[in-house]
């Protein structure tokens, strides 16, 4: 197989430093274990980012994404701990990583987590006629 996965995020150069402008990343095929069961969970990921000086490659992150594969996770760390390693990779002015999991037993789980660099401000939202 020539592609493996890993924990491995690379970045690159943010292409526009000086301005504020929003990455979004729909990761539809997340898959872990449960760690009570050992069955697997399936859901898609939205990471919505604004970036400061690097950005995430993403081949890397389909790869990191791999990762959690084999892997027993609780939805709500799972989410947090990818939110946590994208930002100590990139340091975003602004993160928010949404995991909408597939039903289990009758339930569906949506676990939302957001990142604020201090002293960010978010840009003033224009409303267009």
């Amino acid at each position: 197989m020539p592609s493996q996965p890993s924990k491995t995020l690379e970045i690159f150069a943010n292409p526009q430093p000086q301005r504020d402008y929003t990455i979004r990343i729909r990761m539809p095929e997340f898959t872990c274990l449960c760690p009570k069961t050992g069955q697997p969970d399936f859901a898609t990921m939205l990471l919505e980012y604004v970036p400061e000086e690097s950005c995430i490659e993403l081949k890397s992150l389909k790869m990191y994404i791999w990762s959690f594969r084999n892997e027993g996770a609780f939805h709500e760390a799972v989410t947090n701990q990818i939110l946590n390693d994208m930002v100590a990779a990139c340091e975003p002015r602004f993160m928010r990583l949404s995991a909408e999991f597939k039903v289990r037993g009758g339930i569906y789980t949506t676990v939302v987590a957001d990142y604020r660099h201090p002293g960010w401000q978010p840009s003033v939202v224009v409303k267009l006629p």
